[in-house]
């Protein structure tokens, strides 16, 4: 049952936009002013009261105006994503969207420059902390591999993915593995998995030749360790843009949280864990202050979207600002910019 009536939701929406526009407590008289409502001053200080008792706004001063609190953000966020949410397609809208397709498929091959343009867009947008998660490997379909000697102890594994991502790994190696033993490796791994995700592979070529390895020739049996190393892969690179932007914002006025912030997304792997537990999600997720689950992120919200190849979530974006975010401009640039992705990668 909703617990708001349509007069409360009004009020609650006006007081949050208020605040998402400006940093200040909303007072009743401010929002008498400035909202048409065609309630009296009475009777928005009564619902201001009521939402205060029931969670959604809190009173930092006694004289002061309300403010909106986590659970107020949520019911209004979840308002958003309720929506039928249809791309505002007006000239300005319009344009970033061609003009940002195209820039990506100009550099679609080139993964580092197409998703630093992806994060640098969208901090430059939002003015809050743009996030880009490239397309992970062990989620592709593998397409080839090949191996190369480097040294004498170590390989040049280059994996070519379906979206046509290119990894490169070096990799220490057997010494007697000759280029010649590299290319039987290489071959006998393309004709029999190409297609298969990199995670399948793992899971049924390393079983097969822990388990069957006596009856395969020594080259094979040499070559597990090597397989081994080939397919494990480290985090994924992450890409940020705009630290500086968010802490010019009157949110971070307060030098302990510039600090808090600072450490929190730069601690790349701690990101990396958030934004990967939700990387499997479809649609757009946001997370809003104390629903974070990594205590430096709880003055935050992250707004996340998950972009495809086909029907797979292969990668996520994101934006990660205030809790007084701009929740409905930072849902449309995510969806938006995700469908972007999505649709370079499969051209």
């Amino acid at each position: 049952m909703d617990p708001l009536d349509e007069r409360s939701k009004q009020i609650l929406y006006a007081i949050i936009q208020s605040y998402i526009n400006k940093p200040d407590p909303v007072g009743s008289r401010f929002v008498t002013k400035k909202y048409s409502f065609g309630f009296s001053p009475a009777t928005i200080r009564n619902i201001m009261a009521d939402l205060e008792d029931m969670g959604f706004l809190s009173q930092p001063h006694t004289s002061a105006g309300r403010v909106p609190t986590d659970k107020g953000y949520r019911f209004y966020v979840n308002s958003l994503l309720g929506q039928d949410r249809k791309i505002n397609t007006s000239g300005i809208e319009t344009a970033f969207i061609d003009n940002f397709s195209r820039k990506l498929d100009e550099i679609k091959n080139d993964i580092t420059g197409m998703f630093s343009e992806v994060s640098n867009t969208l901090s430059s947008m939002s003015n809050y902390v743009g996030v880009a998660l490239p397309p992970k490997p062990e989620k592709s379909h593998f397409t080839r591999i090949d191996f190369m000697k480097y040294k004498s102890d170590h390989v040049v594994a280059i994996i070519l993915t379906d979206e046509g991502v290119m990894k490169h790994k070096i990799i220490k190696s057997d010494p007697s593995l000759s280029q010649d033993d590299l290319n039987r490796i290489a071959e006998y791994l393309n004709n029999e998995y190409a297609g298969r995700t990199i995670d399948d592979i793992k899971s049924v070529l390393i079983g097969r030749m822990k388990a069957d390895k006596m009856l395969w020739d020594k080259l094979i049996s040499r070559a597990i360790t090597l397989c081994e190393e080939i397919l494990s892969f480290s985090e994924s690179d992450i890409y940020f843009s705009g630290l500086h932007d968010v802490m010019n914002l009157p949110d971070f006025s307060d030098i302990s949280r510039i600090k808090e912030i600072s450490k929190a997304i730069k601690d790349k792997h701690t990101i990396l864990r958030l934004l990967d537990a939700l990387s499997d999600n479809e649609g757009v997720q946001v997370m809003i202050g104390d629903e974070n689950p990594v205590t430096e992120l709880k003055n935050l919200s992250i707004v996340t979207s998950p972009y495809k190849e086909g029907d797979r979530n292969i990668g996520l974006i994101a934006l990660i600002g205030p809790t007084r975010m701009d929740y409905s401009k930072a849902i449309f640039m995510v969806e938006t910019v995700a469908g972007c992705i999505s649709k370079t990668l499969k051209g």
